[in-house]
Parts: structure tokens; sequence; C-alpha cells
């Protein structure tokens, strides 16, 4: 089972892969393009998080070894980082225009289909280990500086209409933001608790010793 796992993996990591390059490819018409731009999008950068994560994951269930500790943790860091895409984008931005130079099916898939396919897999795949409750602050690194970057920014790029400031208010920017933060929090803490769920496990495909470190954990 823990090669399926991975096998599962991989393929959703060729799928982000494949949708990422498809929209790059097509972003390269747009007069206002700019790689940095690009990805400096939440979106783009959350399921390269995932797919990296998801190939590194498969690497260690082909060979029926368990993910040490920092790949778990790693591994539910992006889970908050991309439930929080999926929520955010279906929530507030799936009703705006998509550009002329936007790849539909691209869209649905780094937005849609890899959100929640994230999310099953790590409430199915029970091949990890918990994750203590003090390693939540790590997962607000990442989106706490990525925001302050653009922030910084101002409209040198504003990539999401909730955080421009010329067209809503600092208020209203400010808000968002907090809402945003708080449901990345909740999304973390789930995440956490998530973890020491164990619904399809693979542990038979352990050898004894590291099967039975895994049980105590």
């Amino acid at each position: 089972m823990r090669q399926l796992f991975a096998l599962l993996r991989v393929a959703a990591a060729v799928a982000i892969i494949v949708a990422i390059t498809a929209q790059w490819i097509e972003s390269q018409n747009d007069p206002g393009y700019r790689f940095v731009n690009f990805f400096g999008y939440f979106t783009i950068q959350s399921n390269i998080f995932v797919g990296a994560v998801f190939l590194v994951a498969a690497a260690y269930g082909l060979r029926s070894r368990s993910q040490p500790g920092w790949l778990t943790v790693a591994h539910a860091a992006t889970i908050t980082y991309i439930a929080t895409t999926g929520v955010v984008y279906n929530l507030l931005l799936a009703n705006g225009p998509l550009g002329d130079f936007n790849v539909a099916w691209s869209n649905n898939i780094l937005h849609r289909v890899i959100p929640v396919v994230a999310v099953l897999q790590w409430i199915l795949f029970g091949d990890r280990s918990s994750i203590a409750w003090k390693r939540l602050w790590y997962f607000l690194i990442y989106p706490v500086i990525w925001l302050i970057v653009i922030l910084l920014r101002g409209q040198d790029f504003v990539p999401y209409p909730f955080l421009n400031v010329v067209t809503i208010g600092a208020g209203s920017v400010t808000l968002y933001c907090i809402a945003i933060t708080a449901f990345v929090v909740g999304m973390s803490a789930l995440v956490i608790w998530v973890s020491r769920l164990r619904i399809l496990r693979p542990d038979s495909d352990l050898p004894r010793q590291e099967r039975a470190s895994v049980s105590s954990t």
C-alpha cells in the first residue's frame, strides 16, 4: 500500500507540473508578463510546494520507508497552504474574470483538484507520524513572509484584488489579512490534529522495528 500512496502522489505532482507549465507558457503572451510576478502568486508557490513534498514523500514510499519527522512537518505545512489556496480562491475569486491569458483547465487543477486531492491524501494516508502542537508556528512562517513581501511591493505587484490598497482601501486589506491569517492558524491546527488519524495504514510494509516506532508515535 505504501507504494500505491507513492504512485498517487507522483501522479498529482505530474499534474501540478503540467498545469503550471501550461499556464506559464500561455502567460508569456501577456504584454505585462514578468517571470518574478508569475511565480510570486501564492497559488503557484503553494502548488510547487505540494508537488515537491509529494515527490519526496513518494521517494520514501517507493523504498518502503516511513516519512521522517522533518518531511511530515513540511508535508503538513503544504497541506495548510494548498487548502488556503482552494478556500480563498473558491470563496473570493472564482466568480471573477479569468483574464485573456488564463488556461481554464490549468486553473481548475491548481485551485480545485489539487487542493482536494492534497487534503484527502493527508486525511486518508496514514504513512506519517503525529505532529507536536508546538510545531504549529512553523506553518505560519511562509505565509507571513509572503504577505509582507507582497504588501511592501505595493502597486508594483498586486496578485489578488483583496490585497489592493488603492481599490478597496487599507482598512479592508487589513481585515482580509487578519481573516486569512486566522484561517491559516485554524487550518494548521486542524492539519496537526488530523496527523493523529490512521485511516489507511501501510505499516505492514515496514520492517518490524520501524513499524513499532511508527505505532508508538
